[in-house]
């Protein structure tokens, strides 16, 4: 429960931001993803280290570096399918990045559950 509602929080402020800095600001599509991210990392970190993931006793600079790279490695598959959905297809970007974005959502559970917070350190 506590995942899809991090998670649904963070996806809704990196679509807000995105959207506020292409629309509001005249950012190009991809620049405002970068911007939407950049603030919603925060949301779904915190999110996630102090509910989601609580009980797995990770310290904080161990978890935050591991989801730091999932994070980073998820935007750039977020990147990548958005820009390439903008360039190849017809979609406006506030849906194509709405999809890019519940899409990449399960890659990033499965990587944060399993390694970013998880207590054994046998994965490094």
């Amino acid at each position: 429960m506590w995942f899809v509602m991090v998670g649904c929080a963070a996806a809704a402020t990196h679509w807000l931001v995105a959207v506020a800095c292409i629309s509001q600001w005249g950012l190009a599509a991809w620049l405002g993803n970068f911007a939407g991210w950049t603030v919603a990392l925060w949301v779904s970190f915190s999110g996630h280290y102090f509910l989601t993931f609580k009980h797995q006793h990770k310290t904080w600079w161990a978890a935050w570096r591991r989801f730091a790279l999932i994070s980073l490695a998820a935007f750039g598959i977020n990147e990548l399918a958005f820009v390439s959905l903008l360039r190849w297809t017809t979609l406006p970007y506030t849906l194509a990045l709405a999809w890019v974005l519940v899409t990449v959502a399960g890659l990033t559970f499965v990587f944060s559950r399993y390694w970013a917070f998880r207590h054994k350190t046998s994965m490094a």
